[in-house]
């Protein structure tokens, strides 16, 4: 399945070039393992710039799903997203 969403300009930059090898959105879109993120980058006042990048998508993480942190500590300290670096 594909899946098309905007992307900041310096976030679309930051995966362009390779350094963010991640992406973090809201857990409104139904989306698995082997489906195609399409960004659309995107000006701050929101207007698309015309280009665009795909990636295949191999790992999903729904945060949900996580039972092991009580919804205080979820509440209280939020999330870090970390990638890795090879």
């Amino acid at each position: 399945m594909k899946i098309i969403k905007k992307c900041d300009k310096d976030m679309f930059e930051e995966i362009l070039s390779g350094r963010k090898k991640f992406e973090v959105r809201l857990g409104d879109i139904k989306v698995d393992n082997g489906d195609i993120l399409i960004l659309k980058e995107c000006e701050k006042n929101g207007s698309e710039t015309g280009r665009e990048i795909e990636k295949k998508i191999g790992f999903v993480l729904k945060t949900k799903d996580m039972d092991w942190w009580t919804e205080e500590e979820k509440n209280k300290n939020g999330f870090i997203i970390m990638g890795f670096k090879e």
